[in-house]
This record gives structure tokens, sequence and C-alpha cells, in this order.
């Protein structure tokens, strides 16, 4: 074991150097645009690894590094998709529009960007309302994940690790706004480079190397339990069968959840207003496409590799070394495998994944209640002490919300989020985008009804959240109340449906239109 001196020492020179960014942060934050935008100057490679290491958390590493080691490689997939549709797309195509017309009308937060976009006040609540029901509970998530591997490999209790963490990360936020949590996220996103490519040398020394470690891995096929393989895995080195339930998902919870889901994060876009140029949008994609591309890869790719080492050492796979709780999988992994200074670069690592996310959520809800709500109790003058407190209230929800949740939840509750904002937003921010001018009475009706499906189908038809709410079963005596489609996740269902409302109320729009001209 490392000395635990050495041990808090290094954690200590690691808090210290935030703390110092976080005040660098706080004495460049001269007003309220540098509090919610980062005074819209950051470099093109801050915001590539800013972006990256925002997006990429202790969800990716620690709850989807688990699930892969229960269902696979074929994960793999979620990595093609969040450099594809994550990074390119999201960059080309949001990014660049996102930054010209933030810039032209002013916007400083994403529900501000979307009520300006349509001159509406009600699309800015409804958006507003989309962040406060959601976002918490992915913060959440996100502060189990890092507070796991604390209480994992440092041996600290859970509950005082868990309250430790949202503290630190809440006192560079609260002070040093979107300049100082984007500072941090770059010497965190370095961090998270170093620790997940050292993680991926050594997983592959200790397992023989790439060739051994993946043929004694597509060698265990036949280890796959009975309950897995009856809803069509086959292995962990192939997908499962064609539309079987697994299949199923993998690729609509999975993949496309987090892969589309990713285009309309809130803490996301705000960061393509931070920069003053498209230039500046191109050359970010150089940082955050590799950055993706590592951490995710690495993740999904070790995950299932896990079980070979589990096997090996212990008899047992990877989730049942784990006590059936795939959140612990890739935390005990790593104490157990690991060289105990890995142990230590890892603990820093999955700490910044956390803490990158973690501080960027923080602001996008403060900035929420304390500018875009707070603007209107304030006669359109929110103070930044304001959106400080506002911050420091959803940091309290956060943190209380997940004392509450249950083991097995960071990937599910990535998932959840990333649904819900995307059958509500994706379309509405789309048309705001990239029409001239973009109906607000169209984008209202898709927001609502995306919204509407989104839970309908959360609550009575997929089965991972149904079960769980249990309305399903109180009113029809089912857990689903569709056995064909439960597992179907949401919003491969209500994204169709809010896109297809949208396109549906243009298309009646121009139709009344024509008809008032001839008349």
């Amino acid at each position: 074991m490392i000395d635990p001196i050495v041990l808090a020492v290094i954690v200590a020179i690691y808090v210290s150097i935030v703390i110092y960014l976080g005040y660098i942060g706080y004495r460049k934050t001269k007003g309220s645009e540098d509090f919610l935008v980062a005074g819209r100057k950051i470099h093109p490679a801050l915001l590539g690894l800013s972006y990256g290491a925002t997006f990429i958390s202790t969800s990716a590493i620690v709850g989807f590094g688990g699930i892969a080691a229960q269902l696979g490689m074929g994960l793999i997939w979620l990595t093609v998709l969040c450099v594809i549709v994550g990074v390119l797309i999201a960059f080309i195509v949001f990014g660049k529009k996102t930054r010209e017309i933030g810039s032209r009308l002013q916007a400083v937060t994403y529900p501000d960007l979307m009520g300006k976009c349509y001159n509406s006040p009600t699309i800015q609540r409804i958006t507003c309302a989309v962040i406060i029901a959601g976002m918490p509970i992915y913060t959440a998530a996100i502060l189990i994940g890092g507070a796991r591997f604390i209480e994992t490999s440092l041996s600290v209790q859970y509950d005082v690790a868990l309250l430790g963490f949202a503290i630190i990360v809440s006192a560079y936020v609260i002070l040093g706004g979107l300049i100082a949590v984007i500072y941090t996220d770059v010497m965190q996103g370095v961090i998270m480079l170093i620790g997940m490519s050292i993680l991926l040398v050594l997983t592959y020394v200790y397992l023989g190397g790439v060739t051994a470690a993946h043929s004694a891995l597509d060698a265990m096929r036949d280890l796959v339990p009975a309950v897995l393989a009856e809803t069509g895995m086959t292995g962990w080195t192939s997908m499962p069968l064609f539309l079987s339930p697994m299949w199923q998902t993998v690729i609509t919870t999975m993949v496309l959840g987090v892969g589309i889901g990713v285009l309309a994060q809130p803490q996301l876009v705000v960061r393509f207003l931070t920069v003053k140029d498209d230039a500046s949008i191109r050359r970010a994609i150089m940082f955050g496409g590799p950055f993706i591309l590592i951490t995710t890869g690495v993740a999904f790719t070790i995950g299932p590799l896990t079980n070979v080492w589990f096997m090996r050492e212990f008899g047992m796979l990877a989730v049942d070394a784990a006590g059936g709780n795939v959140d612990s999988v890739i935390p005990l992994f790593i104490t157990s495998s690991m060289p105990d200074i890995f142990v230590v670069i890892f603990m820093l690592a999955l700490l910044s994944a956390a803490m990158s996310t973690l501080s960027a959520l923080y602001h996008t809800m403060g900035t929420t209640i304390g500018y875009d709500i707070g603007k209107e109790l304030c006669d359109g003058q929110p103070s930044m002490r304001l959106i400080q407190v506002g911050t420091g209230c959803m940091i309290i929800v956060s943190t209380v919300i997940a004392y509450l949740m249950p083991a097995n939840i960071i990937a599910r509750a990535t998932v959840i989020f990333m649904g819900l904002c995307t059958a509500t937003l994706l379309p509405a921010y789309a048309h705001a985008m990239y029409s001239p001018r973009p109906s607000p009475s169209s984008a209202k009706v898709s927001m609502i009804v995306g919204a509407i499906f989104w839970l309908l189908w959360t609550v009575f038809v997929h089965v991972k959240e149904s079960s769980v709410i249990g309305l399903s079963k109180l009113l029809f005596g089912v857990p689903t109340i569709s056995e064909t489609w439960a597992m179907v996740d949401p919003i491969a269902v209500a994204l169709p449906i809010s896109a297809l409302t949208l396109l549906c109320m243009l298309a009646y729009e121009r139709v009344k239109s024509g008809r008032r001209k001839t008349a």
C-alpha cells in the first residue's frame, strides 16, 4: 500500500492546483458576461479540452465502463457516435451557428439563447424547466461515481467522500464562474488523458497483450449469464442478436441515448458561446475529438476485459466480483490489479472526470436559477449575488438527491437526463439555428409533445424505469404495458415524435398563412 502521508500530499497538491486555477478564474471574472460565458474570448484548445472534459465524466468511465463489463464491446459504437455526432456534427453543424447567433443576440445561457432566438419567454421557461428537472439527477450520478471511487481506493466513508467532493467543486464554481470552470477543466482533461492511456497499456500488459486479451475474452462466450443470454447476448466481443431485447438496450439506450443526446446538453452548448469566431470552433475540434476518442474508447474496451482478469484471479465475472453493482466494477479492478501509484494516478483522473463535469453542471443549473429565472424576478437585472446563490441552492439539491439514489444508477441517470433534453430540446434547437424566422408556436408544441411522450414512455413502457417507478404496476398490474417495446429507450420514440410534430406544425402554419394570403 502507498504511504498515507504520500497519498495525502499528492491529493493536497491536486486540490491546491484546482483551487489556484479557480482563484485565477475568480480574479479574471469582472462582470456577469465573464461569469456566464467566460468573456467570449476562450482559446480553441481550451474550448476543445473543456468540452471533452465536461462531456466525459465518471458516468462514462465508471458507469458505462461497468455496463460494458456486463454487456460487452458493443458499446464501442457509442465511442464512434460520440466522435461523429458529439464532436464533428456538434461543432460544425451546431457550434458555428450557436456562436454566431449567440453573439449577435448577446445570449449568455442556453435558455437565454432559446428564448431570444424565438423571442419567446415561454420557450425560455420550458428550457429552464428541463434543466431544473433533469440536470440534478445527472449531477447526482456524477457525484456518486466520484465518491464511490474515493470510498474504494482511499477507504473514506462514502457520505464523507460525497459531501467533501461537492464542497470542493462548488467553491470555485460559485466564485470563479465559467472562466474558473474552463481553466480547471483543461488541467483535469490532461490528467484524464494520462490516466486512461496508462490504464489501457497496463491492462493489456497484465492480460498478455492485445491478441491474448481479446482471445481470452472471446473464449468466455459460454460463460455469459443465462439471464443475459436469454435476452440476446452472444458474448463480450460480439454484438447481441439483431433486434433482441439486449440489442435494443445497447443501441437505443446506450448508443443512441448518449450519442445523439449530447447535441442538446445545455452545459455543452454554452461552450460554443465562449469563443470569438468560427475559426476557433474549427480548431477546437482537433483537441475535443481525440480526447473523446481516447477516454471513451479506453473505458468501453477495458470494461469487458475486466472479466478476463477477474475470472483468472477470482474465478468469477467482473459484475459478480463487484457484488452485482456495475458501478463498482472499474474502481474494484483498479484497486485490485494496478500498482499502488497508479491507483493514485487513476484516482486523480477519476476525480478530474467528475469535477470537470460537475463544475459545468453546477454552473449551468446556477445560471438557470440565478440569471434566467432571476431575470424575471428582478425586472431584467439579475445580480451576480443571485446567480451565486442559485448555484449554491442547486448544489445542495443535487447532493441530497445523490444520497437518496440507489445503486447501479450512474449510467441510467445519464441516459435519463440526455433523453429528456434531446426529446424536448433538440428539434426546437435545430430549428432555431437554421430557420431565418423560427416559429415559436411550432417549437412550443414540439417541446411539450417531446417531453410528454418521453415521460409516458419512461413511466409506462421502458421497463428499466417503469418497473422502478411502479405506476404501471399500480394502474395496470404489470411493470410495463408493452413487453414488445419494453427494452426500447424513450429517446428512440420521443425524439422522432418531437421532430415530426415540429415539421407538421410548420407545414400547418404554411398552409394557414397561404389561405390568409388567398383570402
